[in-house]
């Protein structure tokens, strides 16, 4: 008889049978997550495969590129975002680069897929999907295993247990919940990507004052984005605010931090700068501007980042119409001290 939980005569639960319990559930939201997720590898590869049977083998760029910005158009009015026309590109190249539906491995999501999709061999390309899915990588690990070529370096071991006790020490375990935080998820299932995902109680009061507080200066600043999803690798990184400002003709790239300020802060807020620099500049546009904020209620510390080689372009055309660092600094601590004295009174009640 399994020993028993609780207390006293009340105590009817034993461990054996907990854990039969924790189990089925377990594994019912394991078989609910590759279910999902697989549904959604299998839709897009029928996607895939019904735009080259469309294209009929066409080479002609116009035809193809007119094809995919109509049918963008139109899943997009119809199905929600996902679907514009560079990820039914995607979903092209999957189908070209796994023309066998039923060699598709389950275990996997579409963001394995979109890195695996990558690799220019099918060798490698099959050999590393089969390895992720038998020792269940996630997909930062089939990222740096790609990067770190483990294929190359394995076959030309002799001790190939060294090799493989490298790739042990891995990211965490995927958790079925995981699958709410996945925005490509969101998007298949026709759920908003909605930041409450992602911010705590305080961070999101602190953003939105912050967002208030930039449209009330009268500076040129307008209203772009919340959460800006933009995604390197796989990985999906959120802006926490992003505006245009038509005075200084720029965008103003926005992160604000609870905790310590740390250099990886800003070399992220760098590579968005980077990002808007290369991908979402209009013609005329400056050079995208980018803000990083630690709020704290004594003192917030605020930091400006721009693109490389921009110091003088920032003094003359940024200056004037930017709130100073001591401004920014002195309303987030304002807010912050409001916030948790707000919070004090509803506690002592």
């Amino acid at each position: 008889m399994g020993k028993l939980i609780g207390h006293g005569d009340t105590a009817i639960v034993t461990e054996g049978f907990y854990e039969q319990i924790s189990s089925i559930l377990s594994d019912a939201r394991d078989k609910a997550y590759t279910a999902v997720n697989f549904a959604m590898v299998e839709a897009y590869w029928e996607i895939g495969k019904s735009i080259v049977e469309q294209q009929g083998g066409e080479e002609r760029a116009a035809y193809g590129d007119a094809l995919l910005k109509e049918l963008a158009s139109r899943l997009t009015k119809d199905f929600g975002k996902g679907f514009d026309a560079r990820e039914l590109r995607k979903m092209r190249q999957f189908h070209l680069a796994f023309p066998i539906r039923d060699a598709l491995r389950p275990e996997l999501s579409w963001t394995h897929y979109r890195r695996l999709m990558r690799i220019p061999s099918p060798d490698s390309r099959m050999w590393y999907m089969n390895e992720c899915a038998d020792s269940r990588w996630s997909t930062r690990q089939l990222e740096r295993q790609i990067n770190t070529m483990f294929r190359e370096r394995l076959l030309a071991s002799k001790d190939k247990n060294v090799v493989t006790a490298e790739i042990q020490k891995s990211a965490p375990t995927r958790r079925p919940e995981d699958i709410i935080h996945d925005p490509y998820v969101l998007e298949f299932l026709g759920f908003s990507d909605d930041v409450t995902f992602r911010e705590s109680d305080l961070e999101q009061a602190l953003i939105t004052h912050l967002q208030k507080f930039l449209l009330e200066l009268g500076r040129g600043f307008t209203f772009e984005a919340r959460q800006k999803r933009i995604t390197f690798d796989g990985r999906h990184f959120y802006i926490d605010l992003v505006f245009y400002n038509y005075l200084m003709r720029c965008f103003v790239l926005i992160d604000l931090k609870t905790e310590d300020l740390t250099h990886q802060d800003l070399d992220q807020m760098q590579m968005y700068v980077n990002y808007y620099t290369r991908k979402l500049m209009n013609e005329g546009d400056n050079p995208p501007i980018g803000i990083v904020l630690c709020a704290d209620k004594s003192d917030s510390i605020v930091e400006y980042t721009l693109p490389e080689d921009n110091d003088q372009v920032f003094a003359a055309k940024y200056l004037p119409y930017l709130p100073t660092k001591e401004e920014l600094a002195r309303e987030l601590s304002a807010e912050y001290r409001a916030i948790g004295e707000s919070t004090e009174n509803e506690g002592n009640k």
